[in-house]
This record gives C-alpha cells, structure tokens and sequence, in this order.
C-alpha cells in the first residue's frame, strides 16, 4: 500500500507539499499540485483517515447513540441520520447503549478518542452533568436529556391525549394502556398524557405495563383482559407493544374493532403488515432524524450558538384497528 513519502518520491516533492495538496491548506503551484495529483492517482493513494484525524481533530464523523436496535422505531430514525449525514461527507459511527449509563459514558468517552465531529444520542439515563465536559456538539433526539442540550423531539403528551379522545370519541367506554418503561422520557409523557385525557373525561384509567417490549405487552394484555373483561379500548404506549396486544387479543378470541378497540403510538412500518393494521400516532421519523442531523451539523460549522428545541406533532393515522 503506497505512503505519503511514495507519492512525494514519485511527484518529486516533499512531504510537506503533498500533504498541503491533501489538505487543500496553503499555497503549492499549479504545475506542482499536478504532479502530486498524478503521483497520487498512478499509486491509487488512499490518505490515512486515522493519521488525519490526529492531525486535524477531526474526522468527518459524528456519533449516534441508540438503546435499542431491535425496536423497529430505531432503525427508521438511523436510517434519517445516516442519509443526511453522509449527503454533508459524515460518516455515522452507531452505538447501541441499552441504555447502560457506564456504557453510555464509556462510548461518549472512545468518541471523543476518535476525534468524533459531535454526537447524537438518544437516552434516559445520561445526564447533562455527564455530558458538560465536553467541548463536540451534542444534539439529543426523540427524548430530551436536559434544557442545556439542544433537542429534537415529538409533543408524546399532546400525542397520548389525541389518542386516548379517539378511543372514546369511538364509543369505549372502558380505555386501558400499555404503558412503556419506567423513567423513560417518551414512556412517561404518553402516561401523563393517558392519565389527564381519561381525567378530563371522568374515565377510570387502568394502566399495565409493557416496557415497549412485543412479548411482554402479550402477556400483560392477557393479564388485563383476564382481571378487566369489559375493557373495549387499549391505548398502547408504541407501535411494538400495540402488536404484541393485537396478538393477545386475537388469541383470546376477540374482534378487533367491533369488540375492543387499539391505538399505538410511533407510526413505524409494522403497523401496517399485520391484521388488522394498526391506527396509531404516526411520528415524523424522518424528520427527526434529519432535523437532528442538520442541528448538529449547524453546531459543527459554527452556525448555530444558542440552545435549540425542536418539538413536532404526532400525526393521527386511522386505520382498522379502531
């Protein structure tokens, strides 16, 4: 594999030159920057990203911290990332966190060794006195981490009341939810969210949890329809636990609508392969993942100073689940 020093020997330059060439930084003669060029192209030189990075401090990447790849809400937002990213030259290095805050802190830290342009992360359990340290941009998506890191986000709570006014809206008479994990973010605002609207109707709420979790919401929904048979509206705190409630249901013999009703929440392409599909409050994952990188990239280029938050509105999706 040819080196820096092989392409000065070829072009008949020093080090020095080639390296101004590659960094396109001061100022090298045109006749003499065509000599490295060529040099370059007949020993199909590839620069030493690693080498360069050290030299720079940096490395057109960023960092995307996630906690779990195997929501299928995840990989769609990834996915926004990376497309915004590599059309600005990043390259997306991607984590997932488990939402382990030693992990969490030990990834951040191997980073910022990489020389990592920013970071992107989505987590409950990272704290802003974890993070303030730190000299790279952070944007934080989908949940918001403190009002000192900039945010990109959905209004869970305004999503969770639409939701739950649907279902009664609908005719139940009986709205139970399937919340998500304790402590976190987007969990709690779709349960506060849950419990004022059923407040606001004068409606018992019921609340079970699911952890956001397929098999879980399976058996905790078994559980439900077991202990509260006239349930007729299910309000699952995301499209992964509404499946897993539709499978239940449907074990249980159970028609869906006619008999019982059921929203999610996430909009991700799942809920609308099963059957029936499911309505839900549609996220614009896109969006997310596209405003968080375009922050980000503002913040790297120096064109954003002041704090950013971000919140956009959940989108109501009917279809044949209520």
């Amino acid at each position: 594999m040819a080196t820096i020093r092989d392409v000065a020997k070829l072009a008949g330059v020093s080090v020095a030159t080639v390296s101004r060439v590659l960094n396109n930084q001061g100022y090298v003669h045109e006749d003499t920057r065509k000599k490295v060029e060529r040099a370059i192209h007949e020993l199909n030189y590839k620069p030493n990203a690693v080498a360069r990075s050290l030299y720079k401090k940096t490395s057109k990447s960023i960092g995307l911290i996630i906690p779990d790849i195997t929501n299928p809400f995840f990989p769609q937002l990834v996915r926004a990332v990376e497309e915004t990213m590599n059309r600005s030259g990043y390259t997306v290095l991607l984590f997932n966190s488990d939402e382990v805050l030693k992990r969490e802190r030990h990834i951040i830290d191997l980073m910022v060794t990489k020389y990592v342009d920013g970071i992107i992360i989505v987590s409950n359990t990272i704290k802003y006195e974890h993070l303030q340290h730190l000299t790279i941009p952070i944007v934080a998506l989908d949940r918001v981490i403190s009002q000192e890191i900039p945010s990109v986000s959905v209004n869970n709570y305004e999503g969770a009341r639409k939701a739950v006014r649907l279902l009664k809206e609908k005719g139940c008479k009986k709205i139970a939810h399937l919340r998500g994990p304790e402590n976190v973010f987007t969990a709690e605002e779709r349960l506060r969210g849950y419990l004022d609207e059923m407040s606001s109707q004068e409606m018992e709420s019921i609340i079970y949890v699911g952890n956001y979790e397929l098999k879980t919401s399976m058996v905790e929904t078994m559980r439900l329809l077991t202990e509260h048979p006239d349930i007729d509206g299910i309000f699952a705190g995301n499209d992964v636990m509404a499946v897993g409630a539709i499978k239940a249901i449907t074990k249980l013999g159970i028609h869906i609508p006619n008999e019982l009703k059921i929203i999610g929440f996430d909009g991700i392409e799942l809920g609308t392969v099963i059957t029936p599909e499911l309505s839900t409050m549609k996220q614009p994952i896109v969006q997310l993942g596209k405003k968080s990188s375009e922050l980000l990239l503002h913040y790297i280029n120096g064109q954003e100073k002041g704090l950013r938050h971000y919140v956009y509105q959940a989108e109501l999706v009917e279809r044949d689940s209520t």
